[in-house]
């Protein structure tokens, strides 16, 4: 094989992996974007202690806005892909009424919200929010994802990440995406 040839393979071999890293991503990305802020941090900062399992693990205040038209409901993924493991799930909340444009401090661990919302199973195998609890070293990312959508996902209670995301291929409207740092 050539210089040139094998140059270009690599180039070649190189797009290949990136577009497999980003795949997960591009099969349940919608088109629109929204707005996701916490009054707890600042998108790229530290997640304050309180929310994490050093503190008292409650789950952060997030507030939304700018949803599409068309919107029948609100699913929120928080995950950490820095994990040594791999991503690690901290939160699966799904079946959001489409009214609703924020989640207080401290949503309580239960299979049913008041509002109807369902919450699935995260990595530590718990219903609910379960804070950054990174291992000692540098700081992890997470990844607070929100997205509309167009339909309920009529998914009861206690759902798993990847049935969440399977169940809302084709129907994401728009998302949103904050993203906190912790590290211990």
């Amino acid at each position: 094989m050539s210089h040139a040839k094998a140059i270009a393979f690599a180039v070649l071999a190189g797009f290949g992996v990136v577009a497999l890293k980003s795949a997960p991503r591009a099969q349940i990305s919608g088109g629109r974007h929204m707005d996701l802020k916490s009054s707890a941090f600042q998108k790229g900062a530290d997640i304050p202690r309180k929310y994490t399992c050093d503190g008292t693990d409650l789950s952060p205040p997030l507030t939304w806005e700018s949803p599409p038209s068309g919107s029948k409901s609100f699913a929120l993924i928080v995950d950490d892909p820095d994990a040594p493991v791999g991503t690690w799930v901290h939160w699966v909340l799904y079946d959001l009424p489409q009214e609703t444009k924020e989640l207080s401090e401290g949503v309580p661990a239960s299979d049913t919200l008041p509002n109807g919302a369902k919450q699935g199973v995260n990595d530590f195998r718990k219903i609910g929010y379960g804070g950054p609890c990174p291992p000692p070293g540098p700081a992890h990312r997470y990844f607070f994802k929100l997205y509309a959508l167009d339909t309920q996902m009529n998914l009861k209670p206690r759902a798993t990440k990847q049935r969440l995301v399977d169940a809302m291929k084709g129907h994401i409207l728009a998302e949103a995406e904050l993203i906190g740092r912790y590290k211990r």
